[in-house]
């Protein structure tokens, strides 16, 4: 029986009990969630590096974003709070859109 010891979607359980396969798990305690998660968002982040088409990246992104609402409600927020400030420091300092890449800057 393969270990896998990491953190699943919530209907994983379920998926294998309908293939028929036997399987073990817990529930985290909410220290254990908060470093689970880290963990997760981690491997995801990995697996966009390595993926080598758009579909697959765009499967990785999601996992990322499902992992930001867990992420957002674990530390007392929601996601749509993390928009608006996401919004926010787009509106004061930029995004990314215009891929700019710094060099250096002078001392004073």
């Amino acid at each position: 029986m393969p270990i896998y010891k990491k953190l699943v979607r919530d209907k994983i359980p379920q998926v294998i009990e309908n293939s028929g396969l036997k399987f073990k798990t817990r529930i985290l305690s909410e220290e254990e969630y908060k470093t689970e998660v880290t963990e997760k968002l981690t491997e995801e982040l990995r697996e966009y590096e390595e993926t080598d088409n758009p579909k697959d990246a765009v499967e990785e992104l999601a996992d990322i974003l499902e992992l930001i609402h867990a992420a957002a409600e674990l530390n007392g927020s929601s996601f749509e709070e993390v928009e608006e400030v996401r919004v926010k420091k787009a509106e004061k300092r930029g995004g990314f859109k215009e891929r700019i890449f710094l060099i250096e800057v002078e001392d004073e």
